[in-house]
């Protein structure tokens, strides 16, 4: 009798456990981007954003996941507005869904990081385009012109008396943003490989350069 309870008690802990972990890092999430909002410092929280909702696709499957995304939309909905939880959800959220798929399917960090930051461009438009309907302001001319101002002074830099077309300004902007977005997920890879392997979920090896670099051997 003693040996039967052993097995059926922790299949009547787990649904407790899953709801216990789905809250408590749907809140983690929330609450990092929350700080970050209020008191920003950096890129330091922004790693973490989508870092949580990853975990729990890793340790509970895709239903938790998308779970712990739709909790977090709510609470930020309750403490900053259904507008600024939009933007945490997308990308972040769904970021963290992403790479708890490519991260369960052990794919290599190519593909995930290729994925991820697919999203995360996509994010930014997105953002720039719910900016844009609600206050009106166009925040791309703002980029554009910046980046203009960025190849005018490489051009005066170069020698180069011409000024830079409508279409490079344009591609280079475009650039920039999917360049910020892979340094960012490559920063998201490590900072989940250290993490999650003393948690007990590993994410798949990073490239052998990378091992080599961060000194961190198997």
């Amino acid at each position: 009798m003693s040996d039967s309870k052993k097995f059926v008690e922790p299949l009547r802990a787990a649904p407790p456990l899953k709801m216990v972990e789905t809250a408590f890092l749907a809140s983690a999430a929330s609450l990092i981007y929350f700080i970050n909002y209020y008191f920003p410092l950096g890129p330091l929280l922004q790693i973490f954003f989508p870092i949580p909702i990853a975990l729990l696709y890793l340790r509970w499957g895709r239903r938790t996941a998308w779970m712990g995304a739709l909790v977090s939309f709510l609470l930020l909905s309750v403490l900053m507005g259904p507008t600024r939880s939009i933007v945490f959800v997308v990308p972040y959220g769904l970021m963290g869904v992403l790479l708890g798929v490519t991260w369960k399917r052990r794919s290599p960090w190519i593909v995930s990081i290729g994925l991820a930051t697919l999203l995360g461009v996509f994010g930014v438009f997105f953002r720039l385009w719910l900016l844009l309907v609600l206050s009106g302001e166009d925040v791309w001319v703002f980029s554009i012109t910046q980046v203009t101002n960025l190849l005018e002074w490489l051009f005066l830099k170069a020698g180069l008396l011409t000024q830079p077309s409508r279409v490079l300004v344009e591609a280079s902007a475009i650039a920039s943003v999917f360049l910020n977005n892979i340094i960012y997920l490559f920063a998201v890879h490590l900072a989940a490989w250290f993490l999650f392997d003393r948690l007990g979920n590993p994410i798949p090896r990073p490239p052998r350069w990378v091992q080599v670099l961060m000194d961190y051997e198997e």
